[in-house]
């Protein structure tokens, strides 16, 4: 088995990004919004991690070229946490967005994102079709929903699937994720300790110290696309492992989607810090 480097911050990736945002309602987390691992630790705790304040949520599939070689990844942000911090011997109660569960498709990246900065990664399997009109369709099969803790194998049965078409006649446009701080939007990303698992090619370090990150998307080729969330098969039979038809509760079918060809995902090194001592 290969052995896995670190390769620490900062990272800088290159790819297609897909990105469907959503009103997630506060406290309102499926049981899927979690892998299992990280389900049955502090770090999806209110206690232990911060209570769910919903918000803005996001999904994002990406297809990228890094340092650790290319992969592919499903990201699930449902909004922001609570989370406090020690400030002058005090505690402060604060708010970010937080990656719930996300999957790759190689080992290097889930170590190192793992690793570097708190980030839940997981392995799958993603299966892509290239359909008629630009369209792309994806379907990502996890590595920790089979019931073996050693994570060893992809299940046969996919936790997500999405197809995303252009939008028609429409141009595309530069953006960049990080005008939202000029409307008041802070995209930080603050993450809890992660506990280690047993993944058999040694992909899963756990953490203990807290991290900030804030990463930055940005793409002169951003464009408009359907995304069509249904888990269901061409006989309307739910493939999904979860029960939600349209993966997330509340979500219809249809959802307007961004695409971002030829982005640039910059990583830089995290901000760390211990859990509060304080009982104030």
């Amino acid at each position: 088995m290969d052995e896995i480097e670190p390769v620490p911050a900062p990272w800088q990736l290159k790819g297609t990004v897909y990105i469907v945002s959503f009103l997630s309602k506060a406290g309102q987390l499926p049981d899927h919004a979690y892998s299992p691992l990280e389900r049955d630790s502090p770090y999806a705790s209110p206690a232990g991690s911060g209570e769910h304040r919903g918000g803005i949520g996001q999904f994002q599939v990406i297809r990228t070229e890094s340092p650790v070689g290319a992969y592919d990844e499903l990201i699930v942000c449902p909004g922001s946490f609570n989370y406090e911090t020690e400030e002058d011997g005090r505690r402060k109660t604060k708010k970010n967005a937080r990656i719930s569960r996300i999957y790759v498709s190689q080992k290097y990246t889930c170590w190192n994102g793992r690793k570097n900065w708190n980030i839940p990664k997981h392995l799958a399997r993603f299966e892509w079709d290239e359909l008629d009109g630009g369209a792309k369709g994806v379907r990502v099969y996890p590595h920790d929903t089979t019931g073996d803790p050693s994570e060893s194998r992809a299940n046969n049965v996919p936790l997500f699937q999405a197809r995303f078409t252009p939008m028609r006649w429409t141009p595309s446009f530069p953006l960049s994720l990080s005008w939202l701080r000029y409307v008041g939007i802070d995209a930080s990303l603050v993450q809890p300790p992660l506990p280690a698992g047993e993944g058999s090619q040694g992909e899963l370090p756990g953490t203990d110290r807290w991290c900030r990150i804030m990463p930055a998307q940005s793409t002169k080729l951003a464009s408009l696309a359907w995304a069509d969330l249904s888990q269901k098969n061409e006989q309307g039979e739910l493939t999904s492992s979860v029960a939600d038809e349209n993966f997330w509760p509340g979500l219809g079918r249809w959802q307007l989607a961004l695409q971002m060809e030829d982005a640039v995902i910059d990583f830089a090194e995290g901000a760390y810090w211990d859990a509060p001592k304080t009982k104030l």
